[in-house]
């Protein structure tokens, strides 16, 4: 069943349109519910992520999956397993700092990258014991997965 979902969410982040509508409608609705509503995606949490367009400048808002350690939160750039990295990342990497919705709280944050190491195969493990079919994301392209860690 996990690979399963694992491969329809890569399909479907694969579409392109479909799944930029897609996660449009699922930020709105956590922004206007203030997270009642959609802030599980099978069970694992789910977060707004507010960047600014490198190229465009314009606000964007994504709903990603998270783990939260204390008060760090820690986020995959897995793309569904797809080889392009997602949006939201190369946003990312063009600031210091970010902002995040969880339940309605807003909170600007200071991130950084993991690529290898104990750190990245511990928060990685934890990433997937909340959301199993992050598992099979990697079997699905031949790039790293980031981990991006964010924190105060």
């Amino acid at each position: 069943m996990q690979r399963w979902i694992a491969l329809m969410s890569h399909y479907i982040a694969r579409s392109g349109t479909a799944a930029r509508i897609a996660g449009r409608v699922h930020a709105g609705t956590l922004r206007r519910t203030r997270g009642l509503v959609g802030a599980k995606w099978f069970g694992a949490p789910v977060l707004v992520l507010v960047t600014v367009g490198r190229k465009s400048g314009k606000v964007r808002h994504t709903p990603l999956l998270y783990v939260k350690e204390g008060e760090t939160i820690v986020l995959l750039a897995a793309n569904a397993g797809n080889d392009r990295v997602p949006a939201w990342w190369l946003n990312l990497r063009a600031a210091e700092t970010v902002e995040i919705l969880i339940r309605g709280h807003r909170r600007r944050l200071r991130w950084h990258q993991l690529d290898a190491g104990p750190e990245y195969d511990r928060l990685f493990a934890a990433m997937v014991a909340q959301y199993p079919p992050a598992e099979h994301y990697a079997g699905l392209t031949e790039r790293r997965l980031p981990i991006v860690v964010l924190a105060d």
